[in-house]
């Protein structure tokens, strides 16, 4: 049977059986996003990135790297997918129609996506989402002209998904809970003389077997002069005695990431490791005092920044303190819809959630990091996660 007939027989059977959320967490969030779109004259949304996709639909796979669209208007909810992911769409996705094309077939797109849009004049576009191809925009604005498209989608839908719900909380409470046995489990294999590699198996390991799907992001181990490197990973390293070990894992559940970093020491920790500590502490209670509604991202940068100053100039760091995280698919876990950065001035709502991924790097030398996934409330950040801010040693 081709593509068409397998999807029909899928259906018949399994149509929507794997709905990551209750029918009414998805028509909220439609409602939610119609509404936005109404209020700035959009006619259509065309989305392509995967975790905007699945917010909307519930469409889930691990598939993300072929051309996927999805069509959301005032009527309906269109999906198009290549025959390889029918059964994912079919299965795991609610919507009004699917559109399929060969996967070998990349020119099959065009036609049925251009028919699709073809009776609307305001189109929302995300230009700086991930799936947005090229080839595939600059056909349909030869097909419908571009004065059709606009540049906004991405801010609208953004503006919408920062805010969690009740049920997206519960998804990350319920990742925080595995991220942190699978950290509990690195901790306790951490030794002067194995391997980095070996320390990340065992942690994946733990938030597999308590329930993790595949990771937006593997875990992340480096140890000593390599944790001064910003985003290596683990590759073969063998630990030294009294070196640093980083870690930061984000089990996924139902998509959802609520990452932590923790700091090991094979053996004793310096005075200067556990002052560095007590700098990433200062940082994230400062942090978590002024992320509050009312006061803007730009703020609590400032805040941070204040605590961060005197030691700006032994340590690099990255400049954002936070970042929004939600639901994701690889190859971050990282949601893009909000930074605690300076110059950013988006003001907190409650139930938004932000990663604070506080790592200082001495270059060359080794860093400390160390962080919560933590919930904007109305008195300030409440962690997720649970981290115990500690430089935990390992004697053995």
């Amino acid at each position: 049977m081709d593509h068409h007939q397998y999807r029909h027989a899928l259906a018949a059977r399994l149509e929507a059986s794997e709905l990551a959320f209750p029918v009414s967490e998805f028509d909220a969030r439609l409602a939610r996003v119609r509404d936005a779109m109404r209020k700035v004259g959009l006619d259509a949304l065309l989305l392509t990135d995967p975790a905007d996709i699945y917010y909307l639909t519930g469409y889930n796979t691990f598939e993300v790297s072929v051309h996927t669209c999805l069509v959301c208007s005032a009527e309906r909810l269109v999906l198009q997918v290549p025959s390889i992911e029918t059964g994912p769409a079919v299965v795991t996705a609610r919507v009004d129609e699917l559109l399929g094309y060969r996967w070998e077939g990349i020119g099959e797109v065009i036609e049925p996506l251009a028919d699709t849009l073809a009776p609307f004049r305001a189109i929302g576009l995300d230009l700086y989402g991930a799936g947005l191809r090229h080839g595939v925009l600059r056909e349909l604005q030869a097909r419908l002209g571009a004065e059709r498209f606009r540049d906004d989608g991405g801010e609208l839908l953004d503006g919408i998904r920062i805010v969690k719900s009740a049920a997206e909380l519960a998804c990350l409470r319920e990742s925080a809970r595995i991220t942190s046995l699978g950290l509990e489990a690195a901790t306790r294999v951490i030794a002067a003389g194995m391997l980095d590699s070996d320390v990340a198996a065992e942690g994946a390991r733990a938030m597999l077997a308590a329930g993790s799907e595949f990771m937006s992001m593997q875990p992340i181990v480096t140890t000593g002069q390599r944790i001064s490197v910003i985003h290596v990973n683990h590759q073969r390293h063998r630990i030294a005695p009294d070196e640093p070990v980083f870690l930061e894992f984000g089990s996924a559940y139902r998509r959802y990431t609520a990452p932590m970093m923790k700091t090991v020491v094979a053996g004793r920790a310096t005075p200067a490791m556990l002052a560095w500590r007590d700098v990433c502490r200062d940082l994230f209670e400062a942090l978590c005092a002024t992320m509050r509604p009312g006061n803007t991202f730009d703020d609590a940068a400032r805040a941070a920044e204040a605590v961060l100053a005197p030691h700006a100039d032994q340590v690099f760091f990255s400049g954002v303190f936070g970042y929004a995280v939600g639901a994701q698919f690889p190859p971050s876990w990282v949601e893009g819809s909000g930074y605690v950065a300076r110059g950013q001035q988006r003001q907190f709502e409650a139930d938004m959630v932000f990663h604070l991924p506080l790592c200082l790097r001495v270059p060359g030398v080794w860093g400390v990091g160390l962080s919560d996934t933590v919930r904007v409330t109305a008195s300030g950040a409440e962690p997720l996660t649970d981290n115990d801010w500690q430089l935990n040693e390992c004697s053995s």
